[in-house]
């Protein structure tokens, strides 16, 4: 990409994803893409459908509008905090995803019981703390994201190899090295969440976590320096 028109198209499409997929009802979800120094965002409150590349809203990483007539996403800040603690990240996806919703609400972290897991997140996904009283008044969104890097920055979290959060009480955001794949970790962590529902319903207890030895193997082969899965790698 080297134009903000060829961001918001990009941006566009990967916004246009999130219904196809089934992470979203009504709007309750948005994808941002960064470019260097500049992110592109979903618009608030306007459906997927219908929108058009010029409806993106384009910002610089402190939040000034340098394109676009709409009021950006009312998560933008979250996000901004996002890339501005974890630069290596390039796309951020918000969703109220409903099995990866229900375990926010609960306040459980997503423990590794598979290789599906796995192949995405080295480890459990885990749980922010929730906002206190004063952070909920005085700059939600902000301290929304506050919170997060707070959580991983104090816990050692390399925010590639676990991209994803449980925002308490709220919902996921997950991300990724673009908003392509940030929107692929989505669909995983909603999918991931799911078969952890399902498997404890099947054992009627909390199921075991995925062996370390399992989980390393197959998280390393796909994201590993010497990763094998798919064409990209020989």
């Amino acid at each position: 990409m080297t134009n903000i028109s060829e961001l918001r198209e990009y941006v566009l499409a990967q916004n246009s994803r999130l219904p196809d997929e089934g992470l979203v009802s009504l709007t309750w979800g948005n994808v941002s893409g960064r470019v260097d120094e500049l992110i592109a965002i979903k618009p608030t409150g306007v459906p997927y459908l219908g929108m058009e590349p010029e409806d993106i809203v384009v910002l610089d990483l402190e939040g000034n509008i340098v394109a676009g007539e709409l009021r950006p996403s009312i998560d933008t800040a979250t996000h901004l905090e996002l890339y501005r603690a974890f630069p290596e990240i390039g796309g951020v996806v918000h969703v109220h995803s409903t099995y990866a919703t229900a375990f926010a609400q609960a306040r459980i972290p997503l423990t590794c019981l598979g290789t599906t897991h796995a192949d995405h997140f080295n480890g459990p996904v885990p749980v922010a703390r929730p906002l206190t009283a004063d952070e909920v008044a005085d700059e939600y969104e902000t301290n929304t994201g506050r919170v997060i890097v707070e959580h991983f920055r104090t816990n050692t979290i390399d925010p590639l190899h676990v991209p994803a959060v449980l925002a308490a009480g709220h919902a996921p955001f997950v991300w990724g090295v673009d908003a392509a794949i940030a929107v692929d970790n989505a669909v995983a962590l909603e999918a991931s969440a799911h078969m952890a529902i399902l498997t404890g319903v099947l054992t009627g207890t909390q199921p075991d976590p995925l062996e370390d030895w399992v989980l390393a193997r197959h998280h390393e082969r796909k994201h590993g320096a010497n990763a094998y899965y798919g064409q990209g790698k020989q």
